[in-house]
Parts: structure tokens; C-alpha cells; sequence
């Protein structure tokens, strides 16, 4: 790479991170800490349950966030919308770190834990989008799966940033601290980790399509003169007459009238995604601590090795994205996701440590495979001028079917049939994704431009 495109994959991976890091220290939070603390006074299944439910607030709120930065950043730019997705996603998740529990202020502390859940949704619905498309939109040709890489490292990054913090504080704290105030460390930790992921992305420019597409009068940019509306700010500093011919004044009404198909096939095949990823460790972390009484230490101490596997698979799964093409690896990954499900039962109920050490660690890798891919096939499903939004909504709402009541099924799934139904339902997910993509056409050659 040259400084400037290494500039760019950091960009896009580093504020990835960060975002995943505030979100999945929720996650982790609601496994081991949220029920007691925000609904107490019930028996530990419906803590449980409870937490669970706040825990899927965020991803309903996804799919508006991403509508809602992608509605701007399909009009003023992909930079300035990245920079305020940080920023929501970051106060919302260190005012988390501050809010008091059940025990100070009753039911408002639940009440208040669901707004800021859902402010960490719409923050997070805003991110990938934009961070993809600043990847895909940089990258030189061949090279795009490869650069559609970097903001797909940013959740296993984030992930082991969030378990080892936790880690770290179980060995420095008792049950008795960790639940009083020490669950909270993390969250304020957001604050500095958001200050340095927008001191890197207000160093950016815009991406050269994007830029392109603004001297095309592809998309239309937001009128900046309130006396002469019809004038718009061109790429050299001047004003530009208006060209209406293919203005994009609401990205979404052009998504769902022209690119309807795309999205809904878009969101299915990131269903095993994330069925994978949160099955793994906010229901097995959960599980693994609870019913088969795993000490919390050892296992996120399990988790920390099983996430390795997927950065692991991210750069491997790029790599042969733009050599065999997208869907090839898609299929491959997503059927070898449905064989997965087989084996949840009997490696994760066997209570050996290195049995579901290598059970997350196999997930963990099909997650990393059929996650790398979607940092370059999302962008090439949509046209420019409604790329962000048409990313940044298929991503996202592909999270409500595949993540939003994951756990909360799973726990459901264990009480009334099993650890097997819990498979069963990987299983399904991959076979909704696995058709999804069967009924795609291949996107490695489009171009974006």
C-alpha cells in the first residue's frame, strides 16, 4: 500500500474497532452483569431473559441508523457522516458507564438503559456502512475484497479488546466489586478510545467515486447558498449549477423502489453472520458460566483464543473473495455453518474446556469466513448515490433476523428443548444465507464507479 491507502484501510479499520468494542462490551455486560443490576428482584432466568431483551433494543435500531447516515451520507459525503456516527456511539455507551441501577432509581434505570442501548443501535447502524464503503471505494482494482477487509477486522479487534478488559478486571476484582462498580470500567473506557477514532477520521478526504459521482451529478449534495438553492458546492470550491437528470434527493425511495431484490438478499446472507458470532459468545458465555458452572475468568479466557480464529479467517476469506469471487466462498462457508449446528450440543454441553474452546473457535472462524466477504459484496449490490444507505440497511437488517432475539431464543430454546434445538437453530440460519447467495449474481468485476 502507499501512506495514503494505508491511511484509509487504518481509518476504516480503526473506528470499526472502537464501534464493535462499545458494542460488545454490552453484550458481554448482559451475559454476566445486567439482569442483577438493572432487574432485580426476579429469579435468574427472567434476569436473564430481561437482559436479553435490552440487548436486542439495539439491533431494531440498527437498520434506522443506517438509514438515517446513510441518507446523508449518500447526499454530503461519507467523512462528516462517520465522524457523527462515532460520536453517538460513544456518548451513548460511556453515559451506559455512568447510569445509575435499579436499586437508586427504580424502573428508570431499565427505562434509561434502553435509550442508550438503542442511541448505541443507531450509532452502530451508521458505522459499517460508511466504513466499508470508504474501504471498497479506496481500493485499487482486483484489490477490493482485500481492502473490504480492514473494517471487517474491526469486530474481532473490538471483541478482544472488550473480553480482555473484562478479563483483566476479573483478576483484579471480586464478584461483589465487579457487579457494584466494576463493570462499569469499560464503558468509561469508551470515552478515550472515541476522542482517538475521531482524531483519525477528520484526517480524511472523501473517496474519489464518491467525488466523482458529486462532479457527475450522480448524487446530490445538500445546497449550501440558502439564497441561490439551486447552486451546490462543486469539487473545486466554485458553485455549480444543479443537474436534477440523475439526482438522488432520498436514497431509500430509490433503494426500495429500484434495488428492493439486493437488499432483502443482501440482509439474508449476513443471517449466519450473525447467528454465528452471538450464539458463540453472549449465549454460550452465559450458558458456559450458569448452567455448567465455568468460572467467568476461564471462560472469556476461551473466548480471548476463539476470536483469534477469526481475525484469522477474515484475511483468507478476503484473499480468495477477489480470486474465486464472492459467492464461492459464501456457499462454502455457509454450508460448512450449517454443519456446525451438529456439533453444538454435544462439544458445548460436554463441560470440557478444551472441547468448547475448539467449538468457539470452529463458529468463530465460519463467522470470520462468511463475514470478511460482505466487506466488498454489500457496496457492489447498489449504485452509488445510494451505496451507503443500501450497505449500511442490508447489514443491518440482516442483524434483526439474525442477531436481535438470537440469544433470547437460544435461552427459550434451552428451556423448553435443548441444547440440539439451539444447533438446529445455527443450522437455519445458515440455510436462509446459503439461498441468499445461491440467488445473487456474482459482483467481484463491477464496478463502483
Amino acid at each position: 500500500m502507499t501512506p495514503s491507502t494505508a491511511r484509509i484501510a487504518f481509518a476504516s479499520f480503526i473506528g470499526n474497532a472502537i464501534e464493535f468494542y462499545d458494542f460488545y462490551i454490552y453484550g458481554l455486560a448482559v451475559a454476566m452483569v445486567i439482569g442483577p443490576v438493572f432487574f432485580p428482584g426476579s429469579d435468574p432466568a427472567a434476569q436473564a431473559l430481561n437482559a436479553y431483551l435490552t440487548f436486542g433494543i439495539a439491533f431494531l435500531a440498527r437498520p434506522l441508523g443506517a438509514l438515517l447516515f446513510g441518507h446523508f451520507g449518500d447526499r454530503i459525503g461519507r467523512k462528516t457522516t462517520l465522524v457523527a456516527s462515532l460520536l453517538v456511539m460513544g456518548v451513548s455507551t460511556t453515559l451506559i458507564g455512568v447510569l445509575p441501577g435499579y436499586g437508586l432509581i427504580g424502573w428508570a434505570a431499565p427505562a434509561l438503559l434502553c435509550l442508550l442501548r438503542f442511541g448505541q443501535g443507531i450509532g452502530l447502524g451508521g458505522e459499517w456502512g460508511g466504513a466499508a464503503l470508504l474501504a471498497a471505494e479506496y481500493a485499487p482494482a482486483g484489490k477490493r475484497g482485500w481492502f473490504g477487509m480492514f473494517p471487517q477486522l474491526g469486530p474481532p479487534v473490538g471483541f478482544l479488546f472488550a473480553t480482555g478488559g473484562f478479563l483483566l478486571l476479573s483478576h483484579f476484582l471480586d464478584d461483589a466489586q465487579f457487579r457494584a462498580w466494576g463493570w462499569r470500567i469499560p464503558f468509561l473506557a469508551s470515552a478515550a478510545l472515541v476522542i482517538v477514532g475521531l482524531y483519525v477520521r477528520l484526517k480524511l478526504t472523501e473517496t474519489p467515486v464518491f467525488l466523482k459521482a458529486l462532479k457527475d451529478k450522480a448524487v446530490r449534495p445538500e445546497p449550501f447558498d440558502p439564497v441561490r438553492p439551486e447552486l451546490v458546492e462543486g469539487t473545486n470550491g466554485t458553485q455549480d449549477r444543479l443537474v436534477e437528470g440523475h439526482a438522488c434527493k432520498f436514497p431509500l425511495v430509490e433503494l426500495l423502489s429500484h434495488h428492493a431484490a439486493s437488499l432483502l438478499l443482501g440482509a439474508l446472507a449476513m443471517v449466519v453472520c450473525y447467528a454465528l458470532f452471538y450464539i458463540s459468545t453472549v449465549f454460550s458465555l452465559s450458558y458456559g458460566t450458569t448452567t455448567l458452572g465455568i468460572p467467568r475468568p476461564q471462560f472469556l479466557g476461551m473466548l480471548c483464543v476463539a476470536v483469534i480464529f477469526m481475525a484469522a479467517a477474515t484475511p483468507l476469506a478476503a484473499w480468495a473473495g477477489d480470486r474465486y469471487g464472492r459467492r464461492p466462498v459464501l456457499l462454502v462457508a455457509g454450508s460448512a455453518a450449517f454443519l456446525s449446528g451438529f456439533l453444538l450440543a454435544p462439544m458445548l454441553d460436554s463441560g470440557s474446556p478444551w472441547q468448547i474452546t475448539v467449538f468457539l473457535s470452529i463458529e468463530l472462524f465460519l463467522m470470520g469466513t462468511t463475514f470478511a466477504p460482505m466487506g466488498a459484496l454489500l457496496p457492489e449490490l447498489f449504485p452509488t448515490a445510494m451505496r451507503y444507505t443500501g450497505a449500511g440497511a442490508a447489514y443491518n437488517l440482516g442483524g434483526i433476523l439474525g442477531a436481535s432475539l438470537a440469544p433470547y431464543l437460544a435461552q427459550q430454546l434451552v428451556l423448553h428443548g435443548g441444547l440440539t434445538w439451539v444447533g438446529g437453530y445455527v443450522s437455519a440460519a445458515a440455510t436462509i444465507s446459503v439461498l441468499a447467495v445461491f440467488m445473487m449474481r456474482e459482483t467481484r468485476d463491477r464496478e463502483l464507479a
